[in-house]
């Protein structure tokens, strides 16, 4: 082979290589470009999420909106302030028996359950009207949502009229739906459908189920809390008449069996 020939070859070849070489640069700085770019759609993503987490974390929670609501949606058959005067009863009785109760409260449910039919009845023969006073402290006691989720089914059940409301609180205490104080069963709106399913004028009533799945009478329940908040007092069950509290002979709790009832009562319509 002449020196020319291997010469040529020789150039042939480095430009081989310098071709290649050229080649393979511009496929790794293609494939660098691709893996920085995944990498800042990854990066971005992750800021993204970690952005939309942040933003959930400080969004406002159902009650804490209802809370802030400025417009405030209150059942039928209310008055007063935002609809937070609950009034029940013949218009002719002269005497309203104010009963407080927290819908979580054990003690309210035995309440209801020995003398609120003795309740149910006197106001339905015109011996004295009831004004209702809803609390939710428990929730903030025991945590939970319950005692508001309770009241606002209530109004969703005042809504319909003064007679569900009152059946649909009798149920609510009773001693088949009512749960421990510690357990928020009543937190969960399922729950409450169906413990209106035990009343009549409730069961299968698509505006009750509509309210209380929507949340229509959250805001009113935040309002009727408050103002129980400002009333002072201090626990539930509590029966105020005339602005004195109707308590069991000898003592300062509400009275807790119908005899102690009918004694209480008694002396506060003569009082």
């Amino acid at each position: 082979m002449s020196s020319r020939n291997s010469q040529a070859n020789k150039s042939a070849a480095r430009e081989r290589l310098r071709v290649e070489r050229e080649r393979q640069a511009k496929k790794d700085k293609a494939r660098k470009q691709i893996v920085v770019g995944v990498s800042v759609v990854a990066v971005l993503a992750v800021a993204g999420a970690v952005s939309y987490g942040v933003m959930q974390l400080n969004k406002p929670s159902a009650w804490e909106a209802a809370a802030d609501a400025k417009n405030v949606t209150a059942p039928k058959n209310t008055s007063g302030d935002d609809g937070t005067t609950v009034v029940i009863g013949e218009s002719s009785a002269k005497k309203t028996l104010e009963l407080y109760e927290d819908s979580r409260c054990p003690i309210c449910a035995t309440f209801e359950q020995t003398v609120g039919e003795t309740v149910d009845k006197d106001v339905e023969a015109g011996k004295y009207k009831i004004k209702y006073v809803g609390a939710t402290f428990i929730d903030n006691s025991d945590s939970g949502e319950g005692s508001k989720n309770a009241l606002s089914a209530l109004g969703a059940a005042l809504d319909v009229s003064p007679e569900a409301f009152l059946e649909y609180k009798t149920a609510l205490y009773s001693a088949k739906y009512h749960p421990e104080e510690a357990n928020d069963k009543f937190a969960k709106d399922s729950y409450l459908i169906e413990v209106a399913d035990s009343v009549e004028a409730l069961k299968g009533n698509t505006a009750f189920r509509k309210n209380v799945e929507d949340g229509t009478f959250d805001a009113w329940a935040i309002k009727m809390s408050k103002a129980f908040d400002k009333s002072g007092v201090q626990g539930t069950p509590t029966l105020k008449m005339d602005g004195k509290k109707v308590t069991a002979e000898g003592s300062e709790n509400a009275p807790m069996t119908v005899a102690d009832f009918n004694t209480a009562i008694t002396k506060a319509l003569k009082g």
